[in-house]
């Protein structure tokens, strides 16, 4: 016979109170989990003072810490972020939000300012005046003034020196000051040819080799355009110690011959 026909034939006033049972056991699980559930939990969790959160936000983090200690609640200092609204240090975010009914006690997480957003500087030593301005634009930073100076080392229009060094990090929008080379200190110059050249080109040329106009003569013609270096002294291709001045004698109309001494410059 099988377990199945033996229950079969139980009496019917048995397998009633079997179920009644089954029932019973089940609305008595149900019950207890709501009272826990709405009734012993809640009244446990909101069992003592209630306080309204302050707000901290703007403060800096000694005086949220003051403030939240006065208010009988406890704080833990969270993640320092960026922020330009706000100075490093300074509160930028609170959990729970202010003005939130807690439990006295309740810890109250803080949100710190890193302030404005850091970038690392490029390094712009060997690099090109162009190459500088661009490796600064792509970091968020921007070229600031440009100083030339001589260098043995650096090839003439390649940067020497940067005012922030590589890698130093600093505010986005920071200028960086750069120095760029204009090649080795010349320890001799080549007169150049200025000889039909007016005197500003004459002053130039002479300017480039590192040299400078000496003695103007004036001489008088009739044929030849005023204001033309018709001769020079020291003569084209000789060497001489920058900074040195080269005479010039220049055409004039109508007036004698006369030498006129330029102050060095």
């Amino acid at each position: 016979m099988s377990i199945l026909d033996a229950t079969s034939r139980l009496p019917r006033r048995l397998r009633f109170l079997g179920d009644r049972r089954f029932l019973i056991t089940v609305g008595s699980i149900l019950g207890f989990f709501i009272l826990m559930n709405y009734i012993l939990l809640p009244a446990y969790v909101n069992h003592g003072s209630r306080v309204t959160v302050p707000a901290v936000i703007g403060m800096s983090y000694e005086a949220a810490q003051k403030t939240l200690e006065d208010s009988g609640l406890r704080y833990v200092q969270g993640e320092t972020r960026p922020d330009p609204a706000y100075a490093p240090g300074m509160v930028v975010q609170q959990n729970p939000v202010p003005h939130a009914e807690v439990k006295e006690g309740r810890r109250v997480y803080l949100t710190l300012s890193g302030g404005e957003i850091q970038v690392p500087v490029p390094s712009l030593r060997g690099r090109s005046l162009r190459d500088a301005r661009f490796a600064l634009e792509r970091f968020g930073l921007k070229l600031g003034s440009v100083r030339y100076d001589t260098s043995d080392t650096f090839p003439e229009n390649t940067i020497i020196d940067q005012s922030s060094p590589a890698d130093q990090r600093v505010t986005k929008g920071t200028s960086i000051n750069i120095v760029v080379s204009k090649g080795r200190l010349l320890t001799e110059s080549q007169v150049p040819l200025v000889v039909g050249k007016t005197v500003p080109e004459a002053e130039k040329m002479l300017s480039d080799a590192g040299l400078k106009v000496g003695n103007i003569t004036y001489q008088q013609s009739f044929d030849l355009v005023p204001n033309t270096v018709v001769d020079q002294f020291p003569r084209p291709g000789e060497a001489m110690t920058p900074g040195q001045a080269v005479d010039l004698f220049v055409i004039k109309v109508g007036r004698p011959t006369e030498e006129i001494e330029i102050p060095p410059k």
